[in-house]
Parts: C-alpha cells; structure tokens; sequence
C-alpha cells in the first residue's frame, strides 16, 4: 500500500469515528436538552421525526453531488456542515427552535453518511481488497467515544451548548486535518466506453434500465436488515426486562452483547469477506442473525436470551457493509446516487423497526413481535445472491467483473481479486 492511499484510508477511518461521535454527542445530552426547550417526551418524539427527515434529505441530494464532484469536495463540506450543526440543539430554547436545529443536523449527518460511504467504495477499490466492515467498526467506536466524552462533561456540569460547541469545534479541527488525503475522484470516460462496446445508446440504455432495479433490491435488502438492527437498539433491553423478568443492570447486558459482537465482528468480516465474497457473508450472516434472535425471543432464560442478542449481533454485523459496498461498486460513475439510495432505505427501516414492534405488540407479546426481524433476516439470506454482478456483455460493472468469482472487488485493472 503506497503512503497516499494509506493516507485516504486513515482519513476515511477518522470521517467515520467522527460521524458515530458527533451523533453519539447529541444522544447523550437528549435529556439535558429536553429540560432546556422545556417540552415533554411525547414532543420530543415528534421532533426527532425531523432529525430523521432531515436525514433521508441530506442522503437523497447528497449523492449524485459526490458522483458530480467527487468525494473529496463533498465529504469534507459534508462533514463540516455535520459538525457546525452539532451546536445548534444546544441553543435551542424552544419547540420551533429544537425542531429547526434538529432538522439541519439531520441533512448534515445525511450527507456525512452518505459520502463517506461513497469514498470508503473509492478506497477499497483502489485497495482491491474489502475494508467497508472496518470503516463501519469505526463509526461505532465513535459512539463510544462520544459516551464517555458526554459522560465527563456531564459529570462537570457543562450545559449542552458548551458540551455540543466543544465537540463541534474537534470536528470542523478534525475535518480540516482529514481533508486532503482523500482520494481525487475516479476517471469516468472508462464507464462510457464499456457502454459503447456493448452494441450502442439502445444497449447502454438497456444496462442502465437494469443497474437501478438491482440497486433497489440491495436498497430492500438493506431496509430489512437495518430494520432488524434497529429493534435490537430499541427492544432488545425491554425484551429481558419485560418478556423475561431481568434486573435492570442484566437486561442492559442484552444491548451490550450486542453492540459488543456487532463491532468485534466488523473488524474481522473484511478477512472473511476477503476469502469467501460478500454474498456469503451476507448469506451466512443473515442465516446466523436469524438464528440467534430467534433464540433469544423464544428462550425461557435470561442467559441464554443473551446469547442470543449476542449471535444476532455477529450474524448482522457485516451485512450492511456488503450491501454499502456492493451498491457503490455496482457503476463507479454513479457510485454516490446509488449508496444513497441503499442508504437511505436502510436509514427508513432503522426507523420503522422500532415502531413496528411496537404496534405489534398491541397484538402479540413481544417475543413472537420479534419473529418480524428473524423472517427479515431469512429474507436477506435467501436474497444474497443479488450482490453477484452481472455478466451481461458491455456493461462498466458485467465488463470489469466478467470472470470474478461471487464476491470480488472490483479492479481498476488486470485480473479480479477474489474476496
């Protein structure tokens, strides 16, 4: 690895832990911030609708923007969008105001999410190895970070405005320092060329008619399984507290274990990806998460639910990854339209999970609602096969990738590299 792509790699790794800590900032002062606006949680709760509004925005506009002028313009302005509006629900005083702020830091983190994606697809191509699971470790690092730097000003009595400014401060610090070792965008005349041997404008534009329908199969496939990662953010301590009957400490271990085995496995789905390709590993891996909650949703005990939690967490950890990755390599000219797209889908189902478990519990016991994320699981892995490229004559992604082995990452040039 030369000391520039080192470099763009080092920095798509800081883009990432600075996304999951500038978010894990807002999270840990939610209750101080509610206190300042003076507005109850029901209120709260509608307001965060806006965040998530602006979120899908902020995804859905900021990707044909990466493909048009590349990663290394978008993702720093992205990022220092991100961090300014970290500051603005901390100076919020009111209802108008919190939802305001809410909504601008939400199309910030849209487009921080979205981006740095897209770079993270430029990077493990020029790699020609998977590194996306690891990027995606990162992010939740950042949570971490975020935690324990919340935590300590709690503990100093900061209010939410210093709190949220000094963090907003470290970011646009760190954003400015990340900057230039992105990586310049990606020649693009290749992509029409191959388009051209393919028998013309008819035939490119049958390719083309095809590219975006396998984009939103994988943008589903993501909505499901992000769908099943948001239940365990939300319902996973509830279940052994409330199905189970567990102490409040020993029903938090269940988000623990799954965070625990969800991170852990990040870091390590690249190696697995590298020698047997990403439809296993989102086949396995949504064959191993569905076992593991179905196990802790019909498990009678409290240890055993826990291992549970903590297998759905390892099964599910690469899976999104894959889908990141596949759909921005999927035709490199529009690499950010089509990650936004996944990602703005996933971003739906992260969001309906939770509420959906929730109606049906009007109607079912918790546990059996849980069955909904295990079929979205079996779903997932019955479907993998949609991340193989296509070998159809002429196309950028069927001509590069014609003779790849399932789960090769695509090459600039010579032979693929088999995962």
């Amino acid at each position: 690895m030369d000391r520039k792509l080192r470099a763009a790699r080092l920095a798509t790794f800081a883009y990432f832990t600075l996304n999951g800590t500038l978010l894990g900032m807002w999270i840990t002062q939610i209750p101080d911030v509610e206190r300042r606006a003076g507005i109850s949680h029901a209120v709260l709760g509608g307001l965060l609708l806006l965040l998530a509004a602006g979120a899908f925005a902020g995804m859905r506009v900021v990707g044909p923007l990466a493909d048009r002028f590349g990663s290394r313009v978008v993702v720093p302005a992205s990022a220092a969008l991100c961090s300014a509006a970290l500051v603005l629900p901390g100076l919020a005083t009111g209802t108008w105001t919190l939802g305001a702020a809410l909504f601008v830091f939400g199309v910030g983190n849209g487009c921080l999410d979205v981006s740095m994606n897209t770079h993270a697809v430029q990077v493990e191509h020029a790699l020609r190895r998977p590194v996306m699971s690891a990027f995606h470790a990162t992010f939740s690092l950042g949570g971490v970070l975020a935690a324990l730097a919340g935590a300590r000003a709690l503990g100093a009595d900061w209010s939410p405005a210093q709190t949220l400014g000094t963090a907003a401060v470290v970011g646009l610090v760190v954003t400015g320092l990340a900057a230039p070792a992105l990586l310049a965008p990606e020649p693009r005349p290749a992509v029409k060329a191959a388009a051209e041997d393919g028998g013309g404008a008819a035939a490119g534009g049958r390719r083309k008619a095809a590219t975006p329908a396998r984009i939103w199969a994988m943008a589903v496939l993501a909505f499901a399984m992000m769908l099943a990662e948001g239940v365990a953010n939300d319902w996973s301590v509830l279940h052994l507290s409330s199905v189970l009957g567990a102490s409040a400490p020993t029903a938090a271990l269940a988000y623990g274990a799954f965070a625990t085995t969800m991170t852990i496995g990040r870091f390590l789905t690249d190696r697995v990806a590298a020698r047997v390709g990403d439809v296993a590993v989102l086949r396995y891996g949504g064959a191993v998460a569905a076992l593991g909650l179905l196990v802790a949703a019909l498990s009678p005990w409290t240890g055993l639910a826990l291992a549970g939690w903590a297998v759905f967490g390892a099964g599910l950890s690469g899976c999104i990854p894959q889908l990141f990755s596949a759909a921005g390599h999927a035709d490199h000219s529009s690499a950010g339209a089509n990650v936004s797209r996944v990602a703005g889908l996933g971003y739906l189902g992260m969001l309906a999970g939770p509420a959906v478990i929730g109606w049906l519990t009007h109607f079912v016991p918790l546990n059996l609602a849980l069955l909904l994320p295990v079929a979205c699981c079996v779903a997932a892995a019955c479907a993998a096969g949609i991340l193989k490229p296509r070998q159809a004559a002429g196309g950028a992604e069927d001509a590069r990738d014609a003779g790849a082995e399932p789960g090769a990452v695509p090459q600039p040039e010579g032979p693929p590299v088999t995962r």
